[in-house]
């Protein structure tokens, strides 16, 4: 059964779906004002999401009966509000936070001192914090090389073999002409070397046809995105040469 009403004003608490939640009280202890939805919810355009992405599905605003907000430092990312959430006070994140395009900070981050130069996030460093593996009560932090290029690099061990085989994506993804490899033999000085490399091997030879034993390290660099200015004139990231959408700056002014 459904009811259509025009207006509806709820001076107690609103319920749906079922179970109990403490946080806004139950009975004689309910909190006037409250309301507990199990979920998930859908809030602005109703097809925005195929399926439900979590409790809370917050989706651009299309009503024709609202005017267009205006927010200032909004990302323009051609929607009617460049803003689907905003929160005027303090807001908590209390677990990972996942972010598609662009990360938009001023004040301070992760006790690191960060400056808003149109809207990039600026810390001291790039980590992730997570319980220790192996050592009950203690914590494990690794803080992210940084590099003048965006490389990716692949890693491991070839035995018995004259070729290395390259990830399938690294054909669409590096530039297979900026390729390096690292090659450290095991066992025995076998005097390996690259014979000469592609975008979808690497050609090894070793002293007199030895076996070879190695491990390998094999870095690119990126072809899907902007090659980096390492270096540049100016005195904030806003004067970047480049294209800034495409990085989250870390590092101090």
């Amino acid at each position: 059964m459904s009811f259509n009403l025009d207006d509806a004003v709820i001076g107690g608490q609103l319920k749906v779906g079922t179970g109990i939640a403490p946080a806004v009280g139950e009975g004689p202890v309910k909190t006037n004002g409250s309301a507990m939805i199990e979920g998930p919810v859908v809030i602005g355009q109703p097809t925005h999401f195929p399926t439900a992405y979590a409790t809370l599905n917050v989706a651009p605003l299309v009503n024709s009966d609202a005017a267009p907000p205006f927010a200032p430092g909004a990302l323009p990312l051609g929607l009617s509000n460049p803003y689907s959430l905003c929160a005027s006070a303090n807001a908590a994140v209390m677990g990972n936070l996942d972010v598609n395009f662009r990360l938009q900070a001023g004040g301070t981050v992760s006790g690191s001192q960060v400056f808003d130069y149109g809207g990039n996030i600026l810390a001291a460093k790039k980590d992730f914090d997570i319980p220790h593996p192996t050592k009950d009560e203690w914590r494990l932090r690794h803080v992210a090389p940084e590099a003048p290029t965006a490389d990716v690099y692949v890693r491991g061990r070839v035995t018995n073999k004259k070729e290395i085989d390259l990830p399938d994506y690294w054909k669409g993804l590096i530039d297979w002409t900026t390729i390096t490899v690292n090659l450290t033999p095991v066992g025995s000085h076998q005097s390996v070397i690259v014979k000469r490399f592609d975008e979808e091997k690497i050609y090894l030879q070793s002293n007199g046809g030895l076996p070879i034993d190695c491990f390998y390290h094999i870095y690119a660099e990126r072809q899907d995105c902007e090659r980096n200015i390492a270096e540049y004139e100016g005195t904030s990231p806003d004067d970047y040469p480049g294209d800034n959408t495409q990085y989250l700056q870390s590092g101090k002014v």
